[in-house]
């Protein structure tokens, strides 16, 4: 890799995304539902995972022009990583709002960056599509609880990867769609997708998502799920307690038990039933006193099985439950259309723990070995 070419690269993190994740809020859009991720006790996710991966980026920080926003923006973790950002533009009060990043993304356009680095989830990156098309390539980094754009990477460390490799081996870029849902919706257990428009993005599939797939609701998929329900019930044992994440797989699950399952939350069930709904981190680990399951499907496209849309199993809740008491599930369809499995749990140690291979419940007592990336 050469760097004998400064090049400028923006940076604008919103630092309230992902902040309903854990706490099984899904989204933080609006202020209310930030006050309320807040008084369940909510912590910023975002921050720290501008500065992963700003941490990678060390190495040629002596290459690179960074230019961000102030304070929270991008520039307290510019700092921290040891960079001396060129700061632009202000917080026009005393927090951060869509239209701060909205007017981030047209001043950086303004100073010409050759790549903007966006740190949150879908809502950041239809602000910054809203005022700059695209006009200026950009990479999402993943901090949402939503991530259903393609212009995302995989995970921090997949960003840092990219940003490299973009400035100075000159990656193609290609059209990437920027997706959003109706957190009003998403929370009632709808999700109504939308797409917004295309920003050009860097393009390298082995470390940017892919679009998310929606499920099949064609008959031979219903009847596949139906099959992996009947014998994911079946293994279940009286004394063990499972966490069923969101998704039409799981919801299968909890139709085979005779109950109604919360689409996009985590349920809990015990003894074959459906005992507590839409439970956050907290209450996981506080039903933890006993042997436990995450029965979670990957989403369909990108891949991940943990880390997108469930964070409600944190860190601490998957090194409780083990690896090996993660169950996952998917049709044969949707293995097809994702044939490489994902984990972005927010700890790159704990993902390290999860790469190999893990075994897939695709039917009645039907099975595939698949590898996580």
């Amino acid at each position: 890799m050469t760097f004998n070419v400064m090049k400028k690269l923006g940076l604008i993190v919103n630092p309230v995304a992902g902040m309903g994740g854990r706490v099984g809020l899904k989204g933080t859009d609006g202020e209310e539902v930030l006050k309320k991720a807040l008084a369940m006790g909510a912590k910023p996710v975002a921050p720290w995972r501008a500065a992963e991966m700003l941490k990678k980026l060390a190495p040629v920080k002596n290459r690179i022009t960074l230019v961000t926003c102030p304070r929270e923006m991008g520039e307290n973790e510019a700092r921290g990583a040891g960079f001396g950002p060129e700061v632009i533009g202000s917080i026009t009060s005393g927090k951060t709002t869509a239209e701060d990043t909205k007017r981030a993304a047209l001043d950086m356009a303004k100073v010409g960056v050759d790549l903007i680095a966006v740190v949150g989830g879908d809502g950041t990156m239809r602000d910054v599509y809203d005022e700059i098309k695209n006009e200026v390539p950009v990479l999402g980094v993943p901090a949402g609880v939503k991530v259903h754009s393609a212009a995302f990477s995989t995970s921090p460390e997949a960003a840092a990867e990219t940003v490299m490799k973009f400035l100075w081996e000159e990656l193609p870029l290609k059209e990437a769609e920027v997706m959003d849902v109706d957190e009003e919706a998403y929370r009632s257990g709808r999700l109504s997708a939308k797409l917004y428009g295309f920003v050009l993005t860097p393009y390298e599939p082995t470390l940017i998502q892919g679009m998310k797939v929606a499920s099949l609701e064609a008959e031979v998929e219903v009847e596949q799920q139906s099959a992996i329900a009947k014998h994911v019930v079946e293994m279940m044992e009286p004394k063990t307690i499972y966490f069923l994440g969101p998704g039409t797989t799981t919801s299968a699950v909890a139709a085979a038990l005779g109950g109604e399952k919360t689409l996009l939350g985590v349920d809990v069930v015990k003894n074959k039933k459906i005992t507590v709904r839409d439970v956050n981190e907290k209450e996981i680990l506080r039903q933890l006193n006993e042997d436990g399951v995450v029965i979670v499907s990957p989403i369909g496209g990108q891949g991940f099985i943990l880390g997108r849309g469930n964070q409600q199993f944190s860190p601490d809740v998957l090194r409780r439950v083990g690896k090996e008491n993660v169950w996952v599930l998917a049709t044969p369809q949707k293995l097809s259309l994702t044939p490489t499995l994902r984990v972005d749990t927010g700890d790159p140690d704990l993902d390290k723990e999860f790469k190999g291979y893990i075994r897939v419940t695709t039917g009645y007592r039907e099975t595939h070995v698949v590898k996580i990336a």
